[in-house]
């Protein structure tokens, strides 16, 4: 049994207010990692390109 196959057959076994001390724990880990993503990416130029499309599209939008 992999070691992902055995942390969902113990989640299984948690009460509801296990599982969502756990899904808690999880969102904010994950959260804390999508933010060192972004902030890499940015800069590193890789949004550069999307920013100045959102920009060209607010500036289209607002000029109608």
């Amino acid at each position: 049994m992999s070691a992902v196959e055995s942390i969902k057959s113990e989640i299984q076994k948690l009460t509801v207010f296990e599982r969502g001390e756990i899904v808690r724990w999880l969102h904010g880990w994950l959260d804390d990692d999508w933010d060192r993503q972004m902030a890499r990416d940015a800069a590193a130029g890789k949004l550069d390109v999307v920013l100045k499309e959102v920009d060209e599209e607010i500036d289209r939008s607002g000029s109608t």
